[in-house]
């Protein structure tokens, strides 16, 4: 059957490219209201995706006190103790606190790495304890872990997750849009999204040393990563051309890109860009990712508007939950490969969903 809007929306640049290779992005009439704003805006995010995989995002109504004090809430929880982290240490639902890793896991092995040079941590969708997700202990439906002596960071931390929710739930729209499907198409599968705030700490490293990343290079695994903008630098991004681009900060504008899940979704239409972070800024860096990906019973099966009798679809159904745990256990070391689905469960050739997935 074919979905696909009545009138395909057609690539076009934005007016703004930062460094003559990153579209900035406007939302804010989009968000408005604005008559026949989300069909220009879709087209902008459509030409961001076909041909870079990373946006800049301006326009979003994300109240700039609101980040000021989520990032100041993640330097608080890793200037505590390592005996007070450790006691919220991360579990088998990828929920608490990270140290740097000791050992390489699969993918910074495969491209020759040390473990990347970052402590983390994460939280995902508060739940309580009569959650019925919680108590049959489904696989990342877990309560949160929170650190026991900090006032008000509990209360920081869910309502930037609750207001990053809320944007990604109106930017999936867009995303519908510029794939030529209705509207609404995504809507179901994002009223209740899996979602993860990752606050990282990155230690100054040695730029000498080729072998040390702050956070090796690699995609990320869903739908969409929201990074707020950032006083120390350290991003980079492998452009389609080869090089790696450093990504300035631009004042009041996220940056924005897809995962595999995405690139899967669309059978390879919109790209998943590799990135990585060197933090070779002389101070400490902080960064608080949001990951904003469909709910876990989600059936990623190629989208109506992606495939042909020319292009066929290239990758099999699975469940977001099911590619979620495969997908972790390529990264951390906590995450066990043994209970995860194996690569041809996942897909015949599917590390090739990535360069750097392992």
């Amino acid at each position: 059957m074919d979905l696909s809007t009545s009138s395909p929306i057609a690539a076009t640049a934005p007016p703004v490219m930062i460094g003559d290779a990153i579209p900035l992005i406007d939302v804010s009439d989009y968000l408005a209201g604005t008559p026949g704003a989300a069909e220009k805006t879709a087209a902008q995010l459509r030409f961001a995706f076909e041909n870079v995989g990373f946006y800049y995002l301006a326009g979003h109504g994300v109240p700039q006190k609101l980040i000021d004090d989520t990032y100041a809430a993640a330097a608080r929880f890793h200037a505590q103790p390592m005996e007070a982290k450790l006691a919220v240490k991360v579990d088998e639902h990828n929920i608490g606190y990270m140290p740097i890793q000791q050992k390489a896991p699969p993918n910074a092995a495969a491209q020759g790495k040390k473990p990347s040079q970052n402590e983390a941590y994460f939280l995902r969708r508060e739940r309580n304890a009569n959650d019925p997700d919680v108590l049959s202990g489904r696989r990342f439906h877990a309560q949160n872990k929170w650190p026991a002596d900090l006032p008000g960071f509990r209360e920081a931390a869910l309502a930037y997750i609750s207001t990053l929710e809320g944007l990604c739930q109106k930017l999936v729209k867009l995303y519908a849009l510029a794939l030529d499907l209705p509207e609404t198409y995504f809507d179901a599968c994002f009223a209740r999204p899996h979602m993860i705030l990752r606050m990282s700490r990155y230690p100054q490293i040695d730029g000498t040393d080729e072998s040390v990343e702050s956070l090796v290079p690699h995609t990320d695994s869903g739908f969409m990563t929201l990074l707020p903008p950032n006083k120390v630098q350290g991003l980079s991004i492998l452009l389609p051309d080869g090089r790696w681009m450093d990504a300035p900060g631009i004042e009041n504008a996220f940056v924005v890109n897809g995962g595999d899940i995405l690139h899967r979704w669309s059978n390879e239409r919109f790209l998943s860009t590799p990135h990585r972070v060197r933090n070779v800024s002389g101070q400490v860096r902080y960064a608080i990712p949001f990951f904003c990906d469909p709910d876990h019973d989600t059936m990623i099966e190629c989208l109506p508007s992606c495939h042909s009798a020319e292009r066929p679809s290239k990758y099999p159904p699975i469940k977001f939950g099911d590619y979620a745990l495969w997908f972790a256990a390529q990264r951390y070391g906590h995450i066990s490969q043994a209970t995860a689905p194996t690569d041809a469960e996942v897909a015949p050739g599917a590390r090739a969903t990535s360069r750097w997935q392992a």
